[in-house]
């Protein structure tokens, strides 16, 4: 048995402004240089893609990517967001490493799982 833990940050207001989503696409694009190419390597569609951008900026106020238009344009991260995705993955690995103590804590007496599944 495991736990999972899914880990997000929100505003005062509960809306979602940065989590793993917001992370994976904004590493693909800090090794592809463009939110087309990053979103098909992550395999997410490209509106999708380009509404985690669209939220970061509604609700960041450091500018997080830099993007240039015409035939050598591209898209390049900020060192803020190269800053942001670093400590949300200290912090996600931080939470995993907490919950899978703490899980064993409770449900495990002597490296037996007390919670048990049932065979197919």
């Amino acid at each position: 048995m495991i736990t999972k833990v899914k880990v997000w940050i929100e505003d005062g207001d509960s809306n979602l402004v940065f989590g793993s989503g917001k992370s994976e696409i904004l590493e693909s694009i800090d090794k592809t240089g463009s939110i087309s190419d990053a979103s098909k390597q992550v395999g997410m569609n490209y509106k999708k893609a380009w509404n985690h951008i669209k939220i970061l900026q509604d609700y960041i106020e450091d500018d997080l990517t830099i993007t240039t238009k015409g035939s050598s344009g591209g898209t390049v991260l900020t060192p803020k967001a190269k800053e942001i995705i670093q400590k949300f993955k200290i912090l996600h690995d931080d939470v995993n490493t907490y919950a899978k103590q703490r899980f064993d804590e409770l449900f495990k007496i002597d490296g037996n799982d007390i919670l048990r599944v049932k065979n197919d």
